[in-house]
């Protein structure tokens, strides 16, 4: 199973024209490495493939997988509005040697399940890139059926889904829905910080992991915890984190994470605009929390 465990997604730092800060980027995949991620998450969401360019999201990937050098697979956003973009940016993921694809049904026309089924099998049988299924309903506004998951798994190349993390309470019935519509090998993983040690615990394969992008050895350590059996201690890191979680929760986990590069002197980037770095008390109140925290 190549997704499992622990995947990290960093920010992807850039300047104001949304030219990719290399230096910053391999500094950032480097620390990943360092902590033995299971997996590197470039351009999802938080990486904000959205806002840039193709030549950029390649000059990204060239530089994380140049600095990973094998030490971790890269999992690499190709979503686009458009099947034809999706498909070369497939292909430019593929010729760079990235492991697998993270494709979102990016739209502005909601899509019906017919259109997401014929755009994830166009990209997958034109690139033969392994892709993996980016279900993410608050910025796609489309949801994946347990059905549609299921259909899309039979398709050559289709290898993973990265879900929303459902609620505690549901994650078990979830995670055995889609075990029952999915080959063997296919890899169920999760999304959504606060939720997702539950899901872990449950059986989930694999977290893709916000926080793990900045803070890596943390996440890493509650992922060990999982393996070896010591749910009362995964829960227990989860909830020394909940002050952070109550601020993904407010200000969303991409405004906090930048917050956070900044003033821990990671790095100096700026969420894309039209996004707003956060300011003033919501900014204090990030720095407070990391204060606390102390997991630099």
């Amino acid at each position: 199973m190549l997704l499992k465990g622990l995947s990290a997604f960093p920010i992807t730092p850039a300047d104001a024209e949304g030219r990719v800060e290399v230096d910053a980027l391999r500094r950032l995949v480097a620390s990943l490495c360092a902590a033995k991620v299971d997996s590197i998450g470039l351009l999802g969401s938080t990486g904000t493939y959205a806002y840039l360019s193709r030549i950029e999201r390649r000059r990204a990937l060239d530089a994380a997988i140049e600095e990973a050098g094998g030490k971790a697979p890269i999992l690499v956003g190709v979503g686009a509005l458009r099947t034809d973009d999706a498909v070369r940016l497939a292909e430019d993921a593929k010729a760079a040697g990235a492991a697998a694809g993270l494709l979102a049904p990016v739209s502005y026309t909601p899509l019906a399940e017919e259109e997401v089924f014929q755009h994830f099998a166009t990209v997958a049988r034109a690139s033969g890139l392994p892709l993996c299924i980016y279900d993410n309903p608050a910025t796609t506004h489309f949801r994946f059926s347990p059905a549609l998951v299921g259909r899309l798994s039979r398709l050559p190349g289709i290898i993973a889904v990265k879900s929303p993390a459902p609620e505690p309470q549901a994650v078990a019935a979830h995670l055995a829905e889609l075990r029952g519509l999915v080959p063997d090998g296919f890899s169920l993983g999760y999304s959504g910080d606060w939720r997702s040690v539950e899901a872990l615990i449950a059986g989930g394969d694999a977290w893709y992991s916000v926080i793990a992008g900045l803070f890596p050895r943390v996440s890493m350590a509650i992922v060990e915890a999982v393996r070896k059996g010591d749910d009362s201690g995964a829960r227990l890191l989860n909830e020394r984190l909940e002050p952070l979680w109550s601020l993904f929760k407010e200000f969303s986990s991409l405004r906090v994470i930048y917050a956070s590069a900044d003033l821990l002197g990671i790095c100096r980037a700026e969420p894309p605009r039209p996004l707003l770095p956060l300011a003033g008390a919501a900014r204090q109140r990030v720095a407070d929390v990391l204060a606390a925290l102390n997991l630099s």
